[in-house]
């Protein structure tokens, strides 16, 4: 059996990329077919692959301004030939699932999530994110790829959502069903650590929507310790609200991540996220995740049992949850037990479930009729 692979695009080591991994492990011989790809900002293990870009790589700072290039995307996509291959497995949150397949190949899309900044974040997008130019072409082309992506939607054999939240978003967006089966989480890469450490810790990319501002006005109130760990468009703003009880490291490699997510007393994630693999991270130390109660968080996090989750986007909602935190007896192994139900295992063997499923259905003589 022929397999390809297909992701947006390859310019940063992610949570998505993670997931495109999981998938080369699974087919080790299958191409990876993308946007763009810049090699140094991957794994040795993606950097390894075969990779082929599409002509939006030669465009100009593509490796850079890959996302201006969404229209053009489109349109790429769409000239990549799969008619060779048996089974292609898209892992999309943008333009990857619109690829053309022939009805004797079959087209497993993995949606990390409907485009945020084209729908249900359009309008925060356009506030607070876009500028200048931007700003004034946002409106005509997100009119065109809201068009573009409803009808790409309907291309896959199946979806297959990464968190109940995305299930939602998916059906909202698309009107489609979806299965869900959750990204694999590297469980093992954590000890369990049965004494909590002296510090919160927030690791995320410093970008307004995960709302790191309230865990640091919060610990700022509190007189709490707070390490900050992670760069982005933020970081300045936030460097100025700190206090002297936050700690920024920056940017941080995986062994530095793991050690930081060891010897913290707790996770804050005070954004909504489609996921979120850092709070199942947290989880897999033996460490409570304190978190506002929205998104893919209700799938991973169990309120008073492996964290605690707050109602509100606000800091005092955010101080009231450490505070309960604080006064709750923790159960270092219940929580890495609750983690280890998102183990790379687990992941394989439920997406190898769907393909095989599907596979035999594309190709049931009913489905031919």
């Amino acid at each position: 059996m022929r397999v390809a692979l297909v992701h947006d695009w390859l310019v940063t080591s992610g949570g998505a990329e993670r997931v495109l991994e999981a998938f080369t492990e699974m087919f080790p011989d299958a191409p990876i077919f993308t946007g763009v790809v810049d090699l140094k900002r991957l794994s040795f293990g993606l950097q390894s692959k075969e990779i082929i870009p599409s002509f939006v790589q030669k465009l100009p700072w593509s490796k850079r301004w890959y996302n201006r290039y969404l229209p053009f995307l489109t349109y790429a996509f769409e000239q990549f030939d799969f008619s060779s291959y048996d089974l292609v497995i898209s892992s999309s949150a943008a333009v990857a699932k619109g690829i053309i397949t022939s009805p004797d190949t079959t087209h497993v899309a993995y949606v990390h999530t409907p485009m945020r900044y084209a729908w249900d974040m359009y309008h925060e997008y356009r506030k607070k994110e876009a500028r200048g130019m931007t700003k004034v072409l946002m409106g005509p082309v997100f009119h065109y790829m809201r068009m573009w992506d409803r009808l790409s939607a309907d291309r896959p054999d199946v979806l297959v959502a990464n968190s109940h939240f995305v299930q939602r978003r998916i059906w909202k967006h698309y009107h489609r069903p979806s299965e869900v089966v959750y990204p694999p989480v590297g469980i093992t890469r954590f000890c369990l650590n049965r004494n909590p450490g002296s510090y919160y810790l927030v690791l995320s990319r410093l970008v307004s929507y995960k709302r790191v501002d309230l865990a640091i006005l919060a610990a700022k109130r509190m007189g709490i310790k707070l390490v900050v760990a992670g760069e982005g468009p933020e970081s300045a703003r936030l460097r100025q609200l700190a206090g002297p009880w936050v700690e920024f490291v920056g940017p941080v490699a995986d062994d530095a991540a793991t050690s930081l997510i060891e010897n913290a007393r707790g996770l804050i994630f005070p954004g909504e996220e489609d996921f979120g693999i850092v709070p199942v991270e947290m989880q897999a130390a033996g460490h409570p995740v304190i978190a506002y109660g929205r998104g893919g968080v209700l799938d991973t996090v169990i309120d008073g049992q492996t964290g605690v989750l707050f109602e509100r986007q606000e800091v005092d909602a955010v101080i009231d949850a450490i505070r309960r935190a604080e006064e709750l007896s923790w159960n270092p192994e219940a929580i890495r037990s609750h983690a280890e139900s998102f183990s790379p295992e687990i992941f394989r063997e439920n997406m190898t479930r769907i393909i095989d499923y599907t596979l035999n259905a594309s190709h049931s003589p009913r489905r031919n009729k």
